[in-house]
């Protein structure tokens, strides 16, 4: 029986993780956040590997309470990532913008112009 204790152990240091992922995004730490990712996969892939036995109610509840605060953790994060992935996207299309109005423009650069007839 104490071979299931250590998945408990992890169950609890996943919402711990969820918990620390979520700050980071709150904080717009992103390059931390995806240093923690590969963290929070090797602690999942764990879990999986050491299952509690389905004999012990309470553990299992537990781990029950605690998945269900990591999904609603992970939601949380899933939507911040959404806004930053669309914040991106705007950044990537004003640079661009940019780039082609450089190109367009980059040729005329230093010439004074002159349109051709004053008068009209």
């Amino acid at each position: 029986m104490t071979n299931f204790i250590p998945s408990l152990t992890d169950w609890h240091a996943l919402h711990a993780l969820s918990v620390s992922m979520l700050n980071l995004a709150h904080s717009g730490k992103w390059d931390e956040l995806i240093e923690q990712e590969v963290n929070y996969v090797q602690l999942v892939e764990r879990i999986a590997q050491n299952p509690i036995s389905p004999i012990n109610t309470l553990q299992s509840e537990q781990a029950k309470d605690l998945l269900k605060r990591v999904l609603v953790n992970e939601a949380e994060l899933k939507g911040l990532l959404q806004v930053r992935m669309e914040e991106l996207r705007g950044l990537i299309d004003t640079t661009g913008k940019q780039h082609s109005v450089t190109t367009a423009y980059g040729s005329m650069s230093g010439k004074v112009l002159f349109p051709d007839n004053l008068t009209q």
